[in-house]
């Protein structure tokens, strides 16, 4: 469990509490339905997460939205959208072993996340991940409900694949950059974990592409 949904699932008993001594029992039922609802949305359950070389997971639980070819620099890649629900679980993780290369926060629009101009336009934290001969990219992009984006490693920090390294709250979206030569594992429709689920599988010594510096660019 996420400490936030501590935070707020208390927030919400103490007012049932409060309601219930002033105005009666029923009326405190709505805030004793958000406490479960916010412990709900913030559990973080362990994932057996793949250990074969090359492997890409999931960095979101979520359904796969798109998977579609975008143009960084005049070259190609393979984005991965997954939407997360109100009912996902909200905790980010990293989709391969390596060292955080970049990470830019943009301030931005909070439109629909289903909407691909939200790839561009949303509030957003682009992080690159650069490890086992490849460079990933992924986008802990807000929704309509989304107001915070937590990220909670550093620039050079080393991470494990499917460690822990974010949150958003509350619906959003998670766009994964992926060189084109990465053999896919999903197709859109799919529900994935994230941490445990292989999105792709890129070749030993895939070159890594200055894909942060480019997505910046885009911006």
């Amino acid at each position: 469990m996420v400490r936030d949904g501590y935070y707020y699932a208390s927030g919400m008993v103490a007012a049932a509490a409060m309601v219930w001594w002033l105005a009666g029992a029923w009326l405190a039922l709505a805030p004793l339905v958000l406490a479960v609802f916010f412990l709900q949305f913030f559990r973080d359950p362990e994932r057996a997460v793949p250990s074969f070389a090359g492997a890409i997971v999931s960095p979101a639980d979520g359904k796969v939205t798109d998977i579609s070819t975008v143009y960084v620099s005049g070259t190609p890649h393979t984005r991965i959208s997954i939407f997360l629900s109100i009912f996902d679980v909200h905790v980010n993780r990293s989709p391969i072993a390596g060292v955080v290369k970049a990470a830019e926060y943009r301030r931005g629009k909070f439109g629909n996340a289903m909407d691909a101009a939200c790839a561009d336009h949303n509030e957003q934290n682009i992080v690159t991940v650069e490890g086992e001969g490849q460079t990933v990219v992924f986008k802990q992009i807000a929704g309509l409900l989304a107001r915070r984006i937590v990220f909670t490693k550093a620039v050079g920090d080393p991470v494990a694949r499917g460690e822990r390294v974010g949150l958003i709250k509350f619906g959003s979206r998670v766009d994964v950059l992926l060189r084109p030569e990465v053999l896919l594992h999903v197709k859109i429709g799919d529900h994935v974990r994230g941490g445990a689920d292989v999105l792709a599988v890129g070749p030993a010594g895939a070159p890594a592409g200055e894909l942060m510096a480019a997505e910046a660019g885009r911006g």
